[in-house]
């Protein structure tokens, strides 16, 4: 494991905002750190970087890892180009070279806007320099926290893809924290966190199969012979008795062989899988703010 917690607590006073939380994270891993707003996560967040220390409870990480840390909001200054924010940066750590500068600029495609002033990038480009800054110490794991807040769907997917790229291909790390449920979708390992505690954890799969239903939809041809033959059928019905019936499959494989078995006697269906949005909800009651 690159980074595990063991029994990791702060308290404000009387207040608890983490409670005993034991996380371990694999190398080259995607972890992503889910709960509403005051749940702890961005607490946890702090203690993982050192930016706060436990009241009880340890942080470990493997020996040598170098770490990078992308914030919710921009430490770069406004007035100083891309490259000379880069380049500053850079001297700030003791073997950086120049030339990583340079290498950074070409590989996360910032060389069309490496002149331009910092505080005149959209959106999508500050985060792509923001990145290239907290990669600059030839980081092994990179923190993320909430990195693409106020991004147009377009520009979150690319800075995703090129997360992804990184992830490949330098086996990099990432932890994150996130609104937008869909970017944990690929996850390896989810922690929902709720009022300081750890109330769920496991791979994105793992908790949609646990937590999400599926919902399939089928419009049969003709509706009383096929409540029917559904009565036969282990699978929960949401409604009887109208032209459309909902079904609650447990599986994708259970919903292909219903749709299988009775083809036939269907006209139209629509099937959607168990959402990270609807196994929050269930997990919480609360939708992610």
């Amino acid at each position: 494991m690159i980074l595990t917690t063991n029994n990791l607590s702060k308290s404000y006073g009387q207040q608890k905002a983490v409670n005993h939380l034991n996380l371990t994270i694999e190398k080259g891993s995607l972890t992503a750190l889910l709960g509403p707003n005051g749940a702890g996560k961005s607490t946890t967040m702090q203690l993982l970087i050192g930016l706060t220390s436990p009241t009880t409870g340890s942080v470990s990480y493997q020996e040598q890892v170098k770490i990078g840390v992308v914030f919710q909001t921009s430490v770069l200054d406004d007035m100083l180009t891309v490259q000379e924010n880069l380049q500053i940066r850079a001297k700030q750590y003791s073997k950086v070279s120049q030339t990583k500068v340079t290498q950074l600029i070409k590989q996360l495609g910032l060389t069309n806007f490496s002149k331009q002033k910092y505080g005149l990038l959209s959106g999508g480009q500050k985060r792509r320099v923001d990145i290239a800054r907290a990669l600059l110490n030839e980081s092994d794991i990179l923190f993320l926290d909430e990195p693409t807040t106020g991004l147009d769907i377009q520009t979150r997917s690319a800075i995703w893809t090129l997360l992804q790229h990184l992830q490949d291909e330098q086996d990099l790390t990432i932890v994150l924290t996130t609104h937008y449920l869909n970017e944990t979708d690929k996850a390896d390992k989810i922690y929902i966190i709720d009022q300081g505690a750890l109330i769920a954890q496991g791979s994105a799969k793992e908790i949609k199969q646990r937590y999400a239903n599926n919902l399939l939809t089928i419009t049969a041809k003709t509706p009383d012979k096929f409540y029917s033959l559904l009565e036969t059928e282990n699978i929960p019905v949401l409604n009887k008795k109208t032209a459309t019936v909902a079904l609650l499959p447990a599986t994708v494989q259970q919903a292909i062989q219903l749709l299988t078995k009775y083809q036939a006697e269907i006209q139209s269906f629509e099937f959607q899988a168990g959402t990270m949005d609807a196994a929050f909800i269930k997990l919480t009651g609360k939708e992610v703010r």
